[in-house]
């Protein structure tokens, strides 16, 4: 009798199978998008980095992607190559401008399939001038309508609090995806953020919905990094995405190089989790 080797299904870092998520099929065609909303109140959690490489590696997977930059930092715009404080007209302008042309404002990227809605630091000032619009929840979606058909996704890239600027982003999203660092302080305030989106979801936009939570900045070393993903697990459940993004100098790296780290290190891990994370969001249907 020949004895059969066999193999342990691999697992994720909660220790759940991981299923096999395969390449997306081509489009026929573009649009309409899903409008994505990054959020997290804590900063330095990976909202940006996630926008970035997430966006590049939907690019590369056939999918047209614009990241609409909202916050004041631009770190998103900075990131991509874009210096915000030389352009004239940012995604302010559309908030402030009725008459504003969004198409003139995007900028195309060096990334195949990538553009961006850049912003700077006068998007710091929208928060208080939008209060006393009519409407004011609803300015960014209505500035995003437009272009909706041109893109299958828009990524809004939000600022790192839970002010007017933000509940525009969630008005304006089909979909949340929460970037949560493994560490336990900012654990501690997803549930707040999910309580903003649950209130948005009824007084504002019925249609929202969290896309997932992402464990990022994820060290599978430390004892620590590994109890703030089960404890994600046992609050949320399969709202934890299966892909995790490790910490790696490889993401500060691409940063200062102002590209994605699809194709400032297409061969590293850190590239690999953010393909791995476009193949798993349109397989949940979240990217489609």
């Amino acid at each position: 009798m020949v004895s059969q080797q066999t193999t342990d299904p691999q697992l994720d870092a909660v220790g759940r199978p991981m299923p096999a998520f395969p390449d997306p099929p081509p489009l026929a065609s573009h649009g309409p998008a899903r409008v994505i909303a990054l959020c997290n109140q804590k900063g330095g959690v990976g909202k940006t980095t996630t926008t970035i490489n997430l966006a590049a590696a939907l690019a590369e997977y056939g999918r047209k992607v614009l990241i609409v930059d909202f916050d004041p930092q631009g770190a998103a715009s900075v990131g991509l190559g874009i210096s915000p404080h030389e352009l004239d007209r940012t995604v302010y302008n559309l908030l402030m401008e009725r008459d504003a042309d969004i198409r003139s404002i995007i900028q195309h990227t060096a990334t195949p399939g990538l553009d961006l809605l850049p912003a700077n630091i006068d998007l710091s000032a929208a928060e208080v001038q939008l209060v006393g619009e009519v409407a004011r929840e609803s300015v960014l979606a209505r500035t995003l309508r437009p272009i909706l058909d041109d893109y299958d996704v828009v990524m809004i890239d939000c600022q790192p609090s839970l002010g007017l600027l933000t509940v525009n982003a969630l008005t304006a999203a089909h979909g949340v995806l929460i970037p949560l660092e493994c560490e336990f302080f900012a654990l501690r305030g997803v549930a707040l953020l999910v309580e903003t989106i649950e209130k948005v979801r009824d007084r504002l936009n019925p249609r929202l919905e969290v896309d997932g939570i992402l464990a990022t900045m994820y060290d599978p070393r430390t004892l620590h990094a590994r109890e703030v993903v089960a404890r994600v697990n046992e609050a949320f459940g399969e709202t934890l995405l299966h892909t995790v993004i490790s910490r790696t100098v490889k993401f500060p790296d691409a940063t200062v190089a102002a590209e994605p780290i699809t194709t400032y290190a297409p061969t590293h891990s850190g590239a690999a989790a953010y393909r791995q994370l476009a193949r798993e969001l349109v397989a949940r249907g979240d990217a489609a």
